[in-house]
């Protein structure tokens, strides 16, 4: 009787403390979502990245502009430490203008392209040649024969039937990432590939490619879909030629660097919990979604924390990682140094879908830790994170996962808007609705507190 009494006082008292902890905890988070709708700085600080300093592609001088701002605002925002850690980053340009001239029935029309990262240019002459429309890579290799000295038009459309539309970007990207190699093995000239986007307007989408050394690195450009559309219409009526005049090249490495704010742990400074964004972005836009909004949400988490006197159990690094968009060594090298360092990293967050709407996380982590992880959502799904899936993360960040095994989470905002502005020249401070970008950091600020509190 003693025994079952002892446990029932015990099963009370837990339950009395848990619910304590939770009314802790919700009050805290209160408090972030105060602070940040109220005083926050995000929207500010974004409207200075994306207008005063603009595209910012690897080496770039808008890279070395970006990271002195962030340097400076790290600071300023309140971290105990702030420095720039060194890595070598590519160092493409697009070198001019990109043209495309289609030519059918003694008419000339232009068409609105746009290179791909990493692409080789035309040559100063640029180039002309017949179209071969495919659409898709076995359609290719059934017409090999037909390929050599062609222009190959991939009109790969994006699935509209996936919900998620990263899921609609995965199934198509891969013809802007492996078609012109693909192309090269059966002597096509050049590449244009239907842009990766569902979009309604006539934006073409860079993004980057990557060249198999087995085959001739062929000039490549994505297209507007309107014009897609068009280009495919008269392809069925008869034969289409198209003049094409791209300028890529890559100049020597140079140096870039991740920028990095910390927060010093008071109980446990050798656990670091690490949060990030990509301060690159492509050159033909401004970067205002891919990934303006994740490099100030980030530093907006430092800046309540500091406001909210906030000192956390675990060391806290905010990352700006440099090259996500056509190298990935910000993330690289991050991860590297602190394997080199022996460092204990044991959560990575990561903001790299867009300043929309929040819904949910992404969280890439053991079964324990993934049963944490969901203990959590009642706390934060009142500030509109409520889906809590498997199975996320982010490109800077999964270098840590591979090398220490760390678990990994990305944000996961409302994505349906994303792919119309991904990478093209709609990407802009004015596309990024205030409200939305603060909920963010809010959501996030959440989770790293309860990380930081509990451990993962």
């Amino acid at each position: 009787m003693k025994i079952r009494l002892t446990a029932i006082i015990l099963f009370v008292l837990t339950n009395s403390i848990l619910a304590q902890q939770s009314k802790e905890d919700s009050l805290f988070i209160r408090s972030i979502a105060n602070e940040i709708l109220t005083n926050g700085k995000v929207y500010d600080n974004l409207r200075v990245l994306t207008k005063d300093i603009g595209g910012r592609l690897a080496g770039s001088p808008g890279m070395v502009k970006a990271e002195r701002w962030g340097i400076d605002l790290m600071k300023e925002s309140g971290a105990e430490n702030a420095w720039l850690q060194e890595c070598m980053v590519p160092h493409w340009v697009r070198g001019g203008i990109d043209e495309a001239v289609m030519h059918n029935n003694g008419k000339g029309t232009k068409l609105d392209v746009v290179a791909l990262g990493n692409s080789m240019g035309t040559g100063k002459k640029g180039l002309r040649a017949d179209v071969l429309e495919v659409g898709s890579f076995e359609e290719l290799d059934a017409k090999a024969d037909k390929a050599k000295g062609k222009i190959i038009f991939y009109n790969y459309k994006f699935n509209p039937t996936f919900i998620r539309t990263f899921q609609s970007y995965g199934d198509a990207v891969k013809y802007r990432g492996g078609g012109p190699s693909a192309a090269a093995k059966y002597g096509a000239v050049a590449v244009i590939v239907r842009s990766m986007s569902h979009s309604t307007d006539n934006n073409p989408h860079t993004g980057a490619t990557r060249y198999d050394s087995n085959y001739a690195k062929i000039p490549a450009v994505a297209i507007g879909l309107k014009d897609a559309d068009e280009l495919s219409e008269q392809l069925k009526k008869g034969e289409v030629s198209i003049s094409l005049q791209t300028n890529g090249h890559f100049l020597p490495d140079t140096i870039g660097h991740n920028v990095i704010g910390e927060l010093q742990g008071t109980e446990f400074p050798d656990e670091i919990i690490t949060i990030g964004g990509h301060l690159d972005s492509w050159d033909n836009c401004e970067g205002a979604h891919d990934d303006g909004a994740g490099c100030v949400q980030t530093v907006e988490i430092l800046r309540t924390f500091k406001a909210l006197g906030y000192r956390p159990k675990r060391t806290i690094r905010f990352v700006l990682f440099a090259n996500e968009e056509n190298g990935l060594r910000g993330g690289t090298k991050y991860a590297e140094e602190a394997k080199a360092k022996g460092e204990k990293h044991i959560f990575a967050l990561e903001s790299d879908a867009g300043g929309f709407t929040p819904r949910g996380f992404g969280f890439t982590g053991n079964d324990e830790q993934f049963s944490k992880f969901m203990k959590w959502q009642p706390l934060i799904a009142p500030y509109g994170c409520s889906e809590f899936n498997k199975g996320g993360g982010g490109a800077d960040i999964g270098p840590l996962g591979r090398e220490f095994g760390t678990a990994v989470a990305g944000l996961s905002p409302d994505s349906q808007r994303y792919f119309d502005i991904h990478h093209a020249r709609g990407d802009v401070f004015e596309s990024v609705n205030k409200r939305e970008l603060e909920l963010g950091a809010v959501n996030m600020a959440a989770l790293i507190y309860l990380v930081d509190k509990y451990g993962m």
